[in-house]
């Protein structure tokens, strides 16, 4: 099976630019669920180089001003165009940014969940210690948001400093 070259004038430029945004997000939305703000080093890299990987996908041959305002656009309207269907659909909302993921639950880490979300146990050690835990046997529920933050609610019993006169 071959791919059809597009061109490089303008119309082809935002046709690339459109499909170049929609298979970035799909590898992304695949790779997981991972906060942009604690992205690690090798997260950051590989943002990097796919980025610079996809310049040409996009553009082409097109190297004019033109034609990098053309993906500029493109990029934008299809991110607005995104988050306005998203904030409109719940099932749009789903596929785009997933559902948030019980990682533990009753002070059990749930394994199958860490490994499928590529969240590392010193990962969620570190999400606990935010949250003034120490131990996960002290945890309700931990939870992988959509955003890729661990929310974390601590038992009534755990003696942490939720639940306590003063705490």
């Amino acid at each position: 099976m071959t791919i059809p070259d597009l061109g490089s004038g303008l119309l082809d430029v935002i046709a690339r630019t459109a499909i170049v945004y929609l298979a970035i997000l799909v590898l992304l939305r695949v790779a997981g669920k991972r906060e942009v703000g604690q992205l690690s080093m090798l997260d950051f890299v590989l943002v990097l180089l796919i980025a610079n990987g996809v310049q040409n996908a996009m553009v082409g041959d097109n190297v004019t001003l033109a034609g990098g305002v053309a993906a500029a656009l493109t990029l934008v309207a299809l991110d607005r165009g995104l988050g306005m269907l998203r904030d409109r659909s719940p099932r749009i909302r789903r596929v785009v940014e997933g559902e948030p993921r019980l990682l533990v639950r009753h002070g059990t880490v749930l394994r199958r969940a860490m490994r499928e979300e590529s969240v590392t146990h010193a990962e969620l050690l570190a999400a606990l210690r935010e949250h003034g835990l120490v131990r996960v046997e002290d945890v309700e529920l931990a939870v992988l948001e959509t955003t890729g933050a661990i929310s974390v609610i601590p038992r009534p019993d755990s003696g942490g400093s939720w639940g306590q006169p003063g705490g």
